[in-house]
């Protein structure tokens, strides 16, 4: 793209705003890296480069028809595109500014990640709080985040750089989140509640399931296959050759129905709020009617739903490959597999003792999870009165979350030790499967 700026003297806002659209962004904002949102991702930026002072968010408009579509090959299209667009506007910008004198970096829209924290935390920056952050829009119930103009219609991208920019945290003062509840209506495995509760679990196994843990949940059901005939019992031909094509053009989403039926954003809405019926007809109900492949972990809430909405689709039950490799990660871990609507009824305490935690080297770690009607809790240290009380050596633990060690096995060796009864123990392993 031809420069059309004139070098920068003046390191101001305006300017910069104006250098992001210079190269090709729709829409851009600026945040301080002291924001208080940005308050959790502070040190891994500053990691990433120590030199960090603010962030430029970038905004780039996505074709909507595409996304629309209930062929998803075009809606992956758009998003591979537009995601390489993303990552090609953040590089330039970064040139002009080295250019000026200026530091600064462009972590990637999506991928690359840090794949080595796998199941951890992957990426430099989450763009979508710097995008609230900086006024670029608002999350709506589908944890999507909508531009006040285009909607959820957006690919997202970050520059850090080296200047303060004295900018105070700018977020735009509505949610252009309607509330409309497509998002639930469309989702195929129930990920999105009307309340507003997400179920990361039910959306990763399904939606990313050519990402990280599904390619590893396939991996080794090709390990484990006993030849051919039995591989293809678990495997159907479409979903083989669409692993390839996802290991060979790119991951491709299964669903993001999220986004194509959100009416969101002024460019969006008026088609909606003009003729709503038509718009379910047109948009909605073909993505509902699909006859697709869904991916689910057995005996989950998202099992549940599918076979009880959208009886016509094809449940596949496979494992998310969500299975932790830290002690730390198991417990972070806890709320994103709980299964909300099964623990209605529940209620327990469990302390937990983790011994020989390779994390705290010399000490151990305790926790408390607390399940109540529906929701769980995870607290550091032993918290109130337990129902039941797990002492476990911490690496045996997280080799029997990954069912390399046995239950009995483990008491009789006294890897693990329980005081009280295992009911709740065994509630949990139910309510967060991994």
């Amino acid at each position: 793209m031809e420069n059309t700026l004139a070098p920068i003297d003046v390191y101001t806002t305006e300017n910069l705003i104006a250098l992001a659209k210079s190269c090709g962004a729709d829409d851009a904002g600026v945040v301080d890296l002291d924001c208080p949102e940005l308050a959790d991702q502070r040190d891994d930026i500053l990691a990433a480069f120590p030199a960090a002072k603010s962030l430029l968010s970038i905004v780039v408009r996505l074709n909507r028809e595409p996304i629309r579509s209930p062929s998803r090959s075009l809606a992956n299209l758009e998003f591979h595109s537009k995601g390489d667009e993303v990552n090609h506007i953040a590089s330039s910008i970064v040139r002009r500014l080295e250019d000026a004198g200026i530091r600064a970096l462009n972590p990637a829209m999506g991928f690359p990640m840090e794949m080595g924290k796998f199941p951890g935390k992957l990426w430099t920056v989450s763009h979508k709080p710097v995008a609230e952050a900086a006024g670029m829009g608002r999350m709506g119930i589908h944890r999507i985040v909508i531009h006040p103009k285009f909607g959820n219609f957006i690919s997202l991208g970050t520059v850090v750089l080296d200047r303060e920019m004295n900018q105070a945290p700018s977020p735009i003062d509505f949610n252009p989140c309607l509330e409309c509840k497509l998002c639930v209506a469309a989702c195929p495995v129930g990920a999105i509640s009307k309340d507003g509760e997400f179920a990361f679990d039910a959306c990763y196994t399904h939606n990313y399931r050519e990402f990280m843990g599904g390619f590893t949940d396939w991996i080794e059901t090709v390990v484990e296959s006993k030849d051919v005939a039995d591989y293809r019992s678990k495997v159907e031909p479409a979903e083989t050759v669409s692993m390839w094509q996802s290991l060979s053009i790119g991951p491709n989403y299964k669903a993001a129905y999220c986004m194509a039926v959100c009416p969101a954003g002024e460019d969006v809405v008026p088609a909606y709020a003009a003729n709503k019926k038509g718009f379910l007809q047109e948009i909605v109900q073909p993505l509902q009617k699909n006859t697709e492949p869904v991916y689910v972990v057995p005996g989950t809430d998202a099992e549940a739903h599918v076979r009880k909405r959208f009886p016509h689709k094809r449940v596949r039950i496979v494992q998310s490959g969500l299975r932790p490799v830290s002690i730390s990660g198991f417990l972070r871990g806890l709320p994103l597999v709980f299964q909300r609507k099964q623990a209605k009824h529940e209620s327990f305490r469990i302390h937990f003792h983790f011994r020989n935690d390779p994390e705290s080297p010399g000490q151990s770690t305790q926790a408390t999870v607390s399940v109540d009607s529906g929701h769980i809790q995870v607290s550091h240290g032993h918290v109130g009165r337990a129902d039941l009380a797990v002492s476990v050596d911490a690496e045996w633990w997280i080799q029997f979350l990954g069912k390399q060690r046995s239950l009995p096995l483990g008491l009789v060796r006294r890897k693990l030790r329980l005081k009280g009864k295992p009911g709740p123990l065994l509630a949990l392993g139910k309510l967060c499967p991994v």
